[in-house]
């Protein structure tokens, strides 16, 4: 998913923030082998004791087992926070520390882990490694929602104020609105700043098998870069409404199909030592699953029920996002000579007071220029093509069956009908 697609907008104050308490460990350190992080298996597993180590414990409960790692982590690296300065540490990794560890459904990491577990990774080093892994695309994934709060001047996220909202809060007593309000955009960059630096450094410290060291350091290498890559386009598209409908898919393949599917499946192969075809037939499946979630989700902006999704509809609207969706309206009002409905699109996008008849008329447009039901279409072209990819690898039985659900529900559950004849490589970027 997008970072955009987790917000919400309703909720209370959040409680104060925690101070953390330190916990056993050490710095990773280079190994002999190449692999990096602890020295031993004792300290490699250190966030994961033996306990909690054994696969099958994990299966039970994947959220719940990353989530143990991120407490250990975070009170470890807010620990380091006090001893640097108090302030900072009370600020800002502190409010890291708790945002990372309330977070949802963990689904990144849970891609990873089932992933891994497909691939045979039952054993305790690449158990403690996935979880680890995992535990770092969360915090990675704070990054992503911190800054592009900042960047879409969002007011809350899960419910309570945003982070750059909260410190601007904080410190409005302090100085005048102007500065205030700068001031929280500064500290939110800063932020996710932190919480990319915490991921980055929790890759570095695993103990990773031999094997895996190369793929996985360049998939988390590829990963941040694209991420990056799919934000910039679309703050690009919002500026512009220069976005056609290849471009807008490209934006969204970098924003969401991979970031959020392709990749967490690709590093969870990779820690489990699978075979290069094996890492190629899930990364395929993950961008088109990772494809039709985000375009399902475009849908769901303008046609959604709150009471299901959980958030209010025609936010991507007003907020000018460049979705496949809009992208395609326009190019085939534009392609048919259907001036009011490029006047309608045109008025609308970007409104952020686009009252509910505004909106009305913006799904009338959707409607009647066909964009809606193409796009229903190619979402279930791509959930087909992306489980026939992922049919097509040698997996473990009972978790591969578990993973296949898991993917399924990220694509809206039971799309993907299909004719095989009707599928195509362009959507996967393949």
């Amino acid at each position: 998913m997008s970072p955009t697609q987790a917000k919400e907008h309703h909720g209370a104050a959040p409680p104060p923030v925690p101070r953390l308490l330190p916990v056993p460990g050490s710095p990773g350190r280079t190994r002999p082998d190449g692999s990096s992080g602890p020295a031993d298996a004792d300290r490699a597993g250190a966030a994961c004791p033996a306990e909690a180590c054994d696969a099958r414990q994990v299966d039970a409960d994947v959220p719940a087992a990353v989530g143990r790692v991120l407490d250990a982590v975070l009170a470890d690296r807010v620990a380091r926070a006090h001893a640097v300065d108090e302030q900072f540490a009370v600020d800002l990794a502190a409010r890291v520390a708790d945002f990372t560890r309330s977070g949802g459904k963990r689904t990144r990491s849970q891609l990873l882990w089932w992933s891994s577990r497909a691939c045979g990774g039952d054993d305790r080093a690449s158990v403690a490694a996935a979880l680890r892994v995992g535990a770092a695309l969360e915090l990675l994934q704070t990054c992503a929602l911190v800054h592009d709060d900042v960047m879409d001047g969002a007011v809350l996220r899960r419910g309570r104020p945003a982070l750059h909202q909260d410190l601007r809060a904080r410190y409005a007593g302090s100085a005048p609105l102007g500065r205030a309000g700068r001031f929280g955009e500064a500290a939110g960059i800063l932020a996710g700043d932190l919480a990319l630096a915490w991921a980055d450094d929790l890759v570095a410290e695993t103990a990773l098998p031999a094997p895996a060291v190369r793929p996985v350091r360049r998939l988390w290498s590829d990963m941040r870069t694209e991420m990056v890559a799919g934000q910039y386009l679309d703050v690009h598209g919002q500026v512009t409404s220069a976005q056609g409908p290849a471009r807008a898919l490209h934006t969204a393949c970098l924003k969401s199909a991979l970031y959020s599917v392709a990749r967490p499946l690709a590093l969870g192969a990779s820690l489990a030592g699978a075979e290069d075809g094996t890492v190629r037939a899930l990364d395929a499946a993950g961008r088109c699953i990772g494809m039709a979630f985000q375009l399902r989700d475009d849908l769901d902006d303008v046609f959604g029920d709150p009471g299901r999704t959980g958030k209010s509809v025609g936010a991507d609207i007003r907020e000018g996002k460049p979705t496949y969706l809009t992208a395609l309206a326009r190019a085939r009002a534009a392609a048919a000579g259907d001036d009011r409905a490029l006047v309608v699109l045109e008025r609308s996008l970007g409104d952020t007071g686009l009252t509910d008849a505004g909106l009305a008329q913006v799904r009338e447009v959707l409607e009647a220029t066909g964009a809606r039901a193409v796009v229903e279409a190619k979402v279930g072209r791509l959930v087909a093509r992306g489980l026939r990819h992922f049919d097509g690898a040698p997996l473990d039985p009972e978790a591969g069956s578990r993973l296949r659900g898991l993917l399924r529900r990220a694509a809206g559950g039971g799309a993907g009908t299909a004719r095989a004849a009707d599928l195509t490589g362009r959507e996967c970027g393949r």
